[in-house]
């Protein structure tokens, strides 16, 4: 009798605004490994027609939503960061949907390991879903410099991001791999291929 196929298991990958964590995906995308972006997950969960969008409409007011009925990104994002109360309200009612939208797309690999790509891994709790955690790193300054540069933001725009995303320190505690990303593009496609290698000889199924 066949074995069933045991599960992927996943990786947990994220990075500070400006480390690379899109271009490492990337990178690991190449190499036929199955990976789920959390970013993605946030924006379908509020798509027209479902129902977060009603509720988040109820609770702020139509000046969230565009003449199209889709959400207004900026206005919300001026309401929350302004208001860490409401901030709180939409991550309470975001997280759990997020997550299930996740599961669903992490059920559906069939790599040996899958891969949640998510900026905010560690801050939502999202790392608990994973076995190994990777955190693309760099210094703060190239943060910074990478950020204005690829985003055409003020310096205080993405020293505020910064602020609301994890202390460097804290994604480093709950690292398992650390990818520190300062160098070129052919630099770092060489090293998620040794990475690769590396999590390929690591037994399957969750842990």
């Amino acid at each position: 009798m066949t074995q069933p196929a045991e599960k992927p298991w996943i990786l947990g990958l994220t990075g500070g605004i400006g480390s690379g964590k899109s271009a490492a995906a990337q990178c690991f995308m190449d190499l036929g490994v199955h990976a789920v972006d959390a970013d993605h997950a946030a924006r379908w969960v509020v798509e027209p027609g479902r129902p977060a969008l009603a509720q988040i409409a109820g609770h702020f007011g139509p000046g969230v939503l565009q003449g199209d009925g889709t959400l207004d990104r900026a206005a919300l994002r001026a309401l929350i960061f302004a208001d860490p109360e409401q901030r709180r309200w939409l991550e309470a009612l975001l997280h759990p949907l997020i997550r299930g939208e996740i599961a669903t797309h992490l059920a559906q690999a069939t790599s040996p390991y899958a891969i949640l790509v998510s900026p905010l891994l560690i801050e939502s709790g999202q790392y608990k879903l994973a076995r190994r955690v990777l955190v693309i790193d760099v210094p703060p300054e190239v943060q910074l410099a990478r950020t204005v540069a690829r985003d055409g933001v003020s310096q205080a725009q993405v020293e505020a991001i910064l602020k609301v995303q994890a202390p460097r320190e804290e994604r480093l505690r709950h690292a398992d791999d650390v990818l520190v990303n300062d160098r070129d593009p052919a630099w770092l496609q060489q090293e998620v291929e040794r990475l690769h290698h590396f999590y390929l000889s690591l037994p399957g199924g969750p842990s």
